[in-house]
């Protein structure tokens, strides 16, 4: 680190300020381009099948083979629509790749 001698102090100073309203410059832009992570949506089962084009008896063994994960709370069953579009990805690059 430099020794700064008093005479510098100013100049250093205005370095210093300088960089921090950069810095406030570059956070405000940050701030305003900040996009929050949308929550995960939920999809039931009906929705599920229809966003799969199947039938409800080909989803109830697709999740009970794995091969769509399935979430439950109570009586009731939901799916990830992200986990459904990844299953989807991997099936099409398997199929096709």
């Amino acid at each position: 680190m430099n020794n700064l001698k008093f005479e510098d102090l100013p100049s250093a100073m205005e370095i210093v300020l300088d960089k921090l309203t950069k810095l406030e410059e570059e956070l405000q832009a940050i701030k305003e381009n900040f996009q929050p992570k949308h929550p995960e949506e939920l999809l039931t089962r009906e929705e599920t099948a229809e966003f799969l084009k199947v039938s409800m008896t080909t989803l109830w063994q697709w999740s009970r083979k794995g091969i769509l994960p399935s979430y439950g709370i109570g009586n009731r069953v939901y799916y990830k629509r992200s986990e459904l579009e990844n299953t989807l990805v991997k099936l099409e690059s398997k199929n096709y790749g």
